[in-house]
Order: C-alpha cells, then structure tokens, then sequence
C-alpha cells in the first residue's frame, strides 16, 4: 500500500547489545549520532572513508563515570550558541545499587582549546549530579540573555511533576541547575509528569512551549522572552498518556479569488502535532493565533498501535513539510497537508508506509554522509537504520529544477531582449522626429 511513493532505500542497519528508548537517541554535532541502549553503553554512529569509500561506523563511546549496572533514560546534545564553542553532552541514567536506585544527571564539556568537539576527549570531562527525582526526557533550547545574545540550556522533566532547568557558569565551567520560573515562566505549576517537550522561537521576541503529560494533559503557552511573560495559554486533556508534542511552521500558497499563480500569497502558521498512546495524531493549526481551538485529526494514525516518535521534514523538496509519525506497531507514517481552499482547514493525507521489523522509537533527519542530501535515522528496539533518498528519484528532481531555472532564464533573457529592442526603436525615431522639425531646423 503506497509502497510507490516512498522515497528512500535503506543503506545500514546497526544492530545495538541492548534496546534503547524513545528518548535514547540525538545528533551530536553536524555529521554524528549519539544512541544510548538501556544497559548502559553509548554508541556514536558516523561515516567515514574507509579503504576509498564512504562507509558507517558504530563505534561504542566510553563516557566516564557511568557504572556497569547503570541504565541510561534519556540523551542529549547541543553546541553551544556562538561566540561560545564546543560540544556539550547530557546523559541521564538509574543506577541500581541492591536497596534502591539512586538517578543521575552527568554533563560532558571539554574547555580545553582544540579539544571542545573532539567526542572522546569530552567523554572524559564529566560533571556528576545526583538526581532527586526519576528522570524523562533531556531536552535543549536557547534562550535569551540580558546582554540581548542567546544561550542553550538543558531542561529535564521528572517524575516530581517538573521541569529542572540546567545553565552554564560560565565563570565555573560547569553546569548549575537554577529556577525554572526565571527563564521558563511557562513550565511551572505543571498537571503532571512531563513526558515530551518542545520549544520553538517566533518572530517578535516570542516564543511557543509545548508539553505532554502523562494523564493525558497538552499545554501550549505563547511568551514574550524579553521579560520573560507569558502572554497567553491553553490546555487540552487527551484519553492517554501523550507520547511526544512538536512545533513547527508550515506555509501555503493561497489564492484569493484569482486563479492566476501570480497573484498568490503564501501564509506561514505555526502548528502543534500532538500523538499519544491510543488516539489519532492531531495537528493543532495556527496556535499562535487560535491556541488549541483548531485541531485537524490525521486518519489512520490510530491503526498501528501507539506512535511514539515524530519528525517534521520536507522529504520531496517541494518546500512544504511532512509529517513522518513512527509506531510501536512498526510502521513509519508520512503524511502531507492539503490545503482546502479559503473555507476550510485542509488535511493532512498519508501518503507512504513503510514497515520496519520491531517497534520505532525515535527519527532524525541530518547529512550524515557530508554530500548536501540528508538521511534518515530510525531508531528501533532492535539498533538504528539508516534510510537514504533515491538517487533515482533525486536525480530526476534534480533535473527537472534545472529544466525549470533554465526556462526561466531563458524567458527572462528574451524578455530583455525584446525591452532593448523596444527602446532601441524609440531612440531611432526620436531622433528621426527630432531632425524632420521644422522648428527645429529654423
């Protein structure tokens, strides 16, 4: 079923010594993977030339002070918002010591100059904080500094019913956790356990949160992050635990009343993708605007058990986004949006499936192999697959771009031709009218 449309051929598959989690994968820099597994081993993967070809490499990475009978929740990584540099590492794990299970946060950052993205260096530069609560999911976002630059930060929800904010001291070198409420007014006074949280920077020096509890709780919530304010909220409550939330723009060419593409207008709304364990995906529309009040189901979502990781792409490069939905019923969904005209809302169509041999539990889309076309990371119970566009199918777009520029250069060049003859013209007969005068003449 739609098998036609899909546009990938797998290019590795890594099989991993223990099963990972939905919060278990991340990107580390540019061109590498970090995947956690429960049993607590960390493997990067990556390409490299390999006897004069490009080829994957698993490589399990030793991050220090990580005991062997310790089992990793969650992972995460960012580089740190400019004129800082370096690569920063965050892994939360359970340490199971006989009596109870004591939960721990540990940060890798190497300060060292020429050493600060090298990952086996950082992996030995540890800062080890002891959790009072049970970890979920290891999330990053910038922020806004007084000085008016930007600054990522670490926020980690737990099963207190909070979100635990970690910033870098800069004087220190080191991570320091610090009130949330300062930064993040929004995260505060929270239903229940967070399960999925997601932060996305507007225009206007606002930005949009989202989380996903565990009772089934959605919470939106647009701020202003120059005080920072909370400007408006919004809460829905689902049937089930809401397994991830995801933010994301999506635009549309409009046409009001005409037909003629000329006179299009294209829209840009930002939208909130909500999944949880037993009912359909919905896409909220326009939440910068309308809050929850705009939800558009996304039919079939709900045929394949509970989907328990997302990803927002342009996977055709026709620069409207996908909805790529992965299931614990090993289907990965794509869906696109059709727009409905001026009165209604549009939908959103799957539009391929591919089935996979155990359950999805988390996607990436990044250039891994450093060519300029990205892949497609899915993590399953069983290790990470590697999905890469056709070259077939990419070629051919690629061809069918460059037919078009050419057209249009084309048109454009005998479009100046033709105005340089046109004033060519009335230069030769102004001159002529200017010389037949008579008045001129006398």
């Amino acid at each position: 079923m739609l098998r036609e449309l899909y546009p990938f051929v797998e290019d590795s598959f890594s099989r991993f010594p223990s099963q990972s989690n939905i919060y278990g994968l991340c990107q580390a820099g540019e061109q590498q993977l970090l995947a956690a597994t429960l049993k607590g081993k960390v493997v990067c993967f990556r390409y490299q030339e390999l006897q004069h070809k490009t080829r994957p490499v698993a490589k399990e990475v030793q991050f220090t002070y990580i005991p062997v009978d310790a089992e990793i929740v969650s992972i995460d990584s960012f580089n740190k918002s400019p004129p800082n540099r370096g690569l920063v590492v965050g892994i939360t794990f359970v340490k199971d010591s006989g009596d109870k299970a004591t939960p721990f946060l540990n940060i890798y950052c190497d300060y060292e100059p020429g050493s600060e993205f090298n990952l086996e260096s950082i992996a030995q530069s540890c800062l080890n904080l002891e959790l009072q609560f049970t970890p979920f999911q290891l999330y990053h976002t910038e922020v806004q500094c007084d000085d008016g630059g930007r600054e990522t930060v670490f926020l980690l929800s737990g099963h207190d019913q909070r979100i635990h904010l970690y910033k870098e001291n800069a004087s220190l070198h080191q991570f320091e956790e610090q009130p949330v409420e300062r930064l993040f007014p929004e995260l505060q006074e929270l239903p229940s356990n967070v399960l999925w949280l997601d932060v996305l920077s507007i225009p206007s020096g606002r930005r949009l949160s989202a989380f996903g509890c565990q009772n089934g709780c959605v919470g939106l919530a647009l701020v202003d992050q120059t005080g920072p304010e909370v400007l408006q909220s919004w809460r829905f409550q689902f049937d089930s635990p809401i397994s991830s939330v995801l933010l994301f723009p999506l635009s549309c060419q409009t046409e009001p009343g005409q037909s003629s593409r000329e006179n299009s207008v294209e829209l840009k709304s930002y939208n909130l993708l909500v999944t949880s364990a037993i009912e359909m995906a919905v896409v909220y529309r326009d939440v910068q605007d309308r809050g929850l009040s705009r939800p558009v189901c996304l039919s079939e979502s709900d045929q394949w058990d509970a989907v328990l990781c997302a990803l927002v792409i342009d996977l055709d490069f026709d620069g409207q986004k996908e909805v790529l939905l992965g299931t614990y019923g090993q289907e990965l969904l794509c869906y696109k949006f059709q727009p409905a005209g001026s009165r209604g809302d549009g939908q959103f169509q799957l539009q391929w499936r591919r089935s996979f041999k155990s359950p999805l539990l988390s996607v990436i889309y990044l250039d891994l192999t450093g060519d300029g076309l990205r892949e497609l990371a899915v993590l399953t119970l069983k290790g990470l697959h590697i999905l890469q566009h056709s070259l077939t199918i990419t070629a051919d777009l690629v061809l069918e771009r460059l037919a078009c520029r050419l057209s249009v250069l084309t048109v454009g060049s005998e479009q100046d031709s033709t105005k340089a003859g046109d004033a060519e013209e009335k230069d030769a007969a102004a001159e002529t009218e200017t010389c037949t005068d008579p008045t001129t003449s006398n």
